[in-house]
């Protein structure tokens, strides 16, 4: 039977007792619906895991016992940084769940001329958030002990602009280049790419302008969330640890 893991942003100590915070003993408790005694992991999105079981639940709290750090490495040698064009939420969702599966390690959703969502101040600080647990909840399910970075949201220019040592990507369907002909990265990538309507004329000469190598992915026309996929199944396959 699989453990359930955990996700609690606290410092962790082996042997030690620890309350769960009101988000994590829901989920223990009316999700999972653990008993005292049932094992979990619980993990720190630093890299710190642990082997535990439940101690006691109350009706205010849920109380568990740590044991021994578990070793957890399934981190990528390869680092992505993803630039993704905000979409619908469903598609957006969707992108940033199958990222944190595969190995991402920072998200920045990118605000552009074709984006049909767009969030005012209020509505981006909920999306963050709502985010954040599709992140949190992809790290759970794929084992992963450290978290992704997740970015405010940025104007594309913005995250241009960052001075940020990566080697950038940018996919288009009409690009000259293909993955398989780029040299192996010396370090971290940053994949840009587009919303629902992809990246305008103008935005795709400003990424080309400001170092970002245009790539397509194979004679078709993707959906976003199809070419985030796509392209990070690519990277992880060429130079990453999907390729064995």
């Amino acid at each position: 039977m699989r453990i359930p893991r955990i996700y609690l942003p606290a410092t962790l100590h082996g042997h030690s007792i620890i309350t769960l915070d009101a988000k994590a003993a829901g989920h223990v408790v009316r999700v999972l619906r653990l008993r005292t005694g049932a094992a979990l992991r619980i993990f720190n999105g630093q890299g710190d895991e642990y082997a535990a079981h439940v101690e006691s639940i109350a009706r205010d709290a849920v109380r568990v016992q740590l044991g021994e750090m578990l070793p957890r490495d399934v981190e990528s040698p390869l680092r992505i940084h993803l630039a993704q064009g905000i979409s619908r939420a469903e598609r957006m969702d969707y992108v940033m769940q199958k990222a944190v599966e595969l190995g991402v390690v920072e998200i920045t959703p990118l605000e552009t001329s074709r984006c049909v969502v767009r969030l005012d101040a209020t509505r981006a600080a909920k999306r963050t958030e709502h985010w954040q647990g599709v992140i949190v909840s992809a790290c759970e399910q794929s084992g992963r002990a450290r978290l992704p970075v997740l970015h405010p949201n940025a104007p594309l220019g913005a995250w241009l602009a960052r001075r940020s040592g990566e080697q950038r990507l940018v996919l288009h369907p009409d690009a000259p280049h293909v993955l398989r002909s780029l040299p192996a990265p010396t370090g971290s990538i940053g994949l840009v790419i587009g919303p629902e309507g992809g990246l305008s004329d103008d935005e795709l000469e400003q990424a080309i302008a400001a170092g970002c190598k245009p790539v397509r992915l194979g004679p078709r026309i993707l959906r976003t969330e199809t070419a985030a996929l796509a392209a990070l199944c690519a990277l992880q396959t060429l130079w990453g640890d999907l390729g064995g």
